[in-house]
């Protein structure tokens, strides 16, 4: 009866030592915590880390996690992968207190992982809304987006003037030292701001 302990972050910027540090103050043996650094919204057999982890289950082991949404985002495929784990005799422990199937009747955990994938499922789509909604506040602002230009106004001008002239992509590339693929960059950003 092994203490399986995962982990996920969803970005580089996140430390998942927090998550590793009470994996293993809850009794997982450091060689029993597997993780991935991989969106919640992946797909299972994306995350390498995860399928290993549910491979090495056994009957009578508990999988252990920080909180469920570590599991995913997606109320349907959290709640086929918890189910799965149930039928083959593993018990799901979360270190938030919210879930342990070993001391609560199997009824009640599929409506506990329903409604906790659910409020994930809805957190997801909240965190895109403000997020768009940040993105149009700061666009309105003046804010830039994307990838700063690596050209300067003067080879800017000169491939402009060139694409008038007829000439193609691959010959002011070559003239100006430039990547064909930053010519026309250069020709459709001109293209999208007439």
């Amino acid at each position: 009866m092994a203490l399986v302990g995962y982990w996920r972050t969803s970005t580089t910027e996140q430390d998942a030592e927090r998550q590793i540090q009470s994996l293993l103050e809850a009794g997982c043996e450091k060689d029993l915590i597997y993780g991935d650094q991989i969106t919640g919204t992946s797909a299972y057999g994306d995350r390498p880390g995860l399928s290993e982890c549910l491979k090495s289950l056994r009957p009578g082991d508990t999988w252990v996690i920080h909180e469920l949404d570590r599991a995913g985002r997606s109320m349907v495929e959290m709640l086929v992968q918890i189910n799965g784990l149930i039928e083959r005799g593993i018990h799901i422990k979360t270190l938030d207190k919210r879930l342990d199937t070993a001391s609560m009747p199997e009824e009640l955990v599929k409506l506990v992982v329903g409604v906790m994938g659910y409020a994930a499922e809805m957190e997801l789509k909240s965190l895109k809304k403000r997020t768009a909604e940040g993105r149009a506040v700061a666009k309105s602002r003046g804010v830039k987006f994307g990838r700063k230009k690596t050209y300067t106004e003067h080879q800017e001008a000169e491939v402009l003037k060139k694409r008038s002239e007829g000439e193609g992509y691959g010959t002011i590339a070559r003239s100006l030292g430039m990547s064909r693929s930053m010519v026309q960059r250069i020709v459709k950003d001109q293209e999208s701001v007439a």
